[in-house]
C-alpha cells in the first residue's frame, strides 16, 4: 500500500456486525464489558456508531516487529507492513477515545520511533504527553550481541492534552517518615525547606535576628531570601519558621503534611520493583494454564499503575491487542467497564478462561492490593458479516438496532445510545431522526408499515413529542417534495440514501 492508501485505510473497513455468542458470556453476562473476537481493525469499526469518544483509557501491546516469529502473532513484518497495520488502527482508536481520554501503546526500539512519528500525525503532537520508561528484566541477558536491553517503552498520547489531566499516585509510608513534628505544633507533622534563592530578588535583601539574637546577612547558599522581609515575619508570627531547638539555626520554612498534595505526580521511569517484570508476567499467565503461554504478557502491576493514572472506576477501558487478557483482567478487578479484543482462537482459549477465574474471584496478580473478591460478568461477541454489501447496499438479514446505530452514527457522529425497539432514534441539533425498517411498526401491510404517508408522519410526530425538524429513513414516501418541505421533514430512502461508511 502507499502512504495514501495507508491514511484512508480506515475509512475503507467496511461495518461489520457484532454478533452475540451467550454460550461462552461469562458471570452475569454485564454488557458493560465485552470480549470480541476477530480482527481489532473490523472490530473497532464495528464499535464506533456505540462508543465513538466514550473510552476514557486505552492501552494496547501491538506486535513489537523484533523480525522473531511469535506464536500467537506475526511479529516478522517488514517495516512497512507494520506501518500500514498500526495506522488505521490508531486512526479508529482516536474515534473511540474520549476527549479527556488517554491511549498508552508498549513498544519498544525496532518501531518506537517511527510509532512516535505516526502518533504525532494521528493525534496531533501537542496531544504527546510523556514516555514511560519500564524496567522489565530484573538481571542482564548473557545472551545479548551487544546490550542487554532491560525496558520497554510506554508513549501517552491525550485525545486533547488541554483536557486530560493524571490521578496522582499514592504517597509511600518512606516518603511520609520525613514528616516530623518536633515542636508538637497543631498543625500535625511538617518538615522543613530552604529559603534562600540563587536568582536575584529586590525584596530578598535583608539581615535577620534569629530568637536566640544570633545575626544572619544572607541566606547560606544563596545571595538572597526567598521571600520578602515582610513576609517572612508574617510566616514567622504564623509559627511556619523554623529556627532550630536552640533559636540560633539558619530559619527554613515548615511545609505540613496535612498541606502537600495527598499523591505524588506520576513519574517517567518505571522500576520492576514498582511494577513487575516480564517473569512475574509469565507467572500470572501460568497460574491460569500450564501450557501455551504468550511470550510477552505484560504484569497486572504494570497495568494497575496505568489504569490508576489515567481511569477512574466505571470508566470505560479498551485494549485491542487483548493478548492474554491483562488489560481485561486488572480493569475488572479495579472496577472499570471494559472492552477486549484478541483474534483467532485466542479470545476463546486464553482471555475468556483468565476472565472466568478473574470472575470466580482468582487472587493472584493485584487482587488482594486493590481488595477483589468475585462477581461481574461479560458478554462474548464475534464478527458477523458485513453490513453492507461490495455495492453499498444493506446486506440480507441486517436488523432494525443494527441498521439504526449505524444511521444516527451516520448522521450524527456521534453513538447510538438511544432505544432500538421505536423507529423515532432521537434528536441530535435539533434534528429528530427516524428509521422506518424491518417492520419496526409492527405493520402487516406488504411494505411493513416502511413507506411514509401523511397518517404514519402524525403516529411519528405524536410518539415522539417533536413537531421540529426530522429526517425520516424508508422504503418510499408517498408526500411530495412541497408537502414534506412543509413539514420539515428529509426523506432519504432505503438501502439508496444510507451511507456505507
Amino acid at each position: 500500500m502507499t502512504r495514501g492508501e495507508d491514511v484512508r485505510a480506515a475509512a475503507g473497513v467496511p461495518y461489520r456486525l457484532l454478533e452475540a455468542v451467550p454460550a461462552l458470556d461469562g458471570g452475569d453476562a454485564d454488557v458493560a464489558n465485552m470480549l470480541i473476537q476477530g480482527d481489532n481493525l473490523d472490530a473497532l469499526k464495528a464499535l464506533l456508531p456505540y462508543y465513538k469518544g466514550a473510552v476514557k483509557c486505552i492501552y494496547i501491546d501491538p506486535p513489537y516487529n523484533t523480525r522473531s516469529a511469535f506464536e500467537h502473532y506475526d511479529d516478522n513484518l517488514e517495516h512497512s507492513q507494520w506501518l500500514a497495520m498500526i495506522y488505521p488502527r490508531l486512526v479508529l482508536l482516536r474515534d473511540l477515545l474520549a476527549e479527556d481520554g488517554s491511549i498508552w501503546v508498549s513498544i519498544d526500539d525496532n518501531e518506537g520511533h517511527y510509532l512516535k512519528v505516526v502518533m504525532d500525525e494521528v493525534f496531533g503532537r501537542r496531544n504527546f504527553l510523556s514516555t514511560m520508561i519500564w524496567r522489565k528484566n530484573y538481571s542482564p541477558k548473557s545472551t545479548a550481541r551487544h546490550f542487554s536491553e532491560d525496558h520497554d517503552y510506554i508513549m501517552v498520547y491525550a485525545r486533547d492534552s488541554n483536557r486530560w489531566l493524571p490521578n496522582l499516585m499514592p504517597r509511600s509510608e518512606k516518603q511520609d517518615k520525613a514528616y516530623k513534628n518536633p515542636d508538637n505544633d497543631a498543625r500535625g507533622p511538617w518538615k522543613t525547606s530552604d529559603l534562600s534563592a540563587r536568582n536575584f530578588y529586590s525584596k530578598g535583601i535583608y539581615s535577620i535576628i534569629t530568637p536566640g539574637g544570633r545575626i544572619i546577612e544572607r541566606p547560606p547558599g544563596g545571595n538572597y531570601w526567598r521571600v520578602a522581609e515582610e513576609k517572612f515575619w508574617e510566616l514567622d508570627r504564623d509559627n511556619r519558621i523554623w529556627w532550630g531547638r536552640d533559636g540560633n539555626a539558619i530559619p527554613q520554612i515548615k511545609r505540613f503534611l496535612s498541606e502537600v498534595k495527598q499523591g505524588i505526580v506520576p513519574q517517567t521511569f518505571w522500576s520492576y520493583e514498582e511494577v513487575g517484570h516480564t517473569q512475574d508476567a509469565k507467572k500470572e499467565v501460568l497460574a491460569i494454564s500450564s501450557s501455551d503461554v504468550f511470550i510477552t504478557p505484560k504484569p497486572e502491576r504494570l497495568m494497575q499503575r496505568i489504569l490508576h493514572i489515567a481511569s477512574n472506576p466505571g470508566d470505560l477501558v479498551l485494549d485491542s491487542f487483548l493478548g492474554s487478557g491483562t488489560t481485561a483482567a486488572v480493569a475488572h478487578k479495579m472496577g472499570r467497564r471494559w472492552i477486549g479484543i484478541e483474534m483467532g482462537d485466542h479470545a476463546e482459549t486464553h482471555c475468556k478462561p483468565r476472565l472466568d477465574k478473574v470472575i470466580a474471584g482468582e487472587q493472584g496478580g493485584v487482587s488482594q492490593a486493590v481488595g477483589w473478591a468475585a462477581g461481574g460478568g461479560y458478554r462474548f461477541y464475534s464478527l458477523g458479516a458485513p453490513v453492507f454489501e461490495a455495492d453499498g447496499h444493506i446486506a440480507d438479514g441486517i436488523r432494525f438496532p443494527t441498521l439504526a446505530a449505524h444511521i444516527w452514527f451516520s448522521e450524527t457522529g456521534t453513538p447510538f445510545t438511544g432505544a432500538a425497539d421505536t423507529p423515532v432514534l432521537g434528536v441530535h441539533n435539533d434534528v429528530a431522526y427516524a428509521l422506518l425498517y424491518n417492520g419496526i411498526l409492527g405493520d402487516r401491510s406488504v411494505s411493513g408499515g416502511n413507506v411514509l404517508t401523511a397518517a404514519l408522519l402524525a403516529r411519528l410526530r405524536q410518539t415522539s413529542g417533536w413537531d421540529g425538524p426530522m429526517t425520516v429513513y424508508g422504503e418510499w414516501s408517498k408526500l411530495g417534495a412541497a408537502r414534506l418541505a412543509e413539514a420539515g421533514v428529509t426523506f432519504k430512502q432505503t438501502p439508496y440514501d444510507v451511507k456505507a461508511r
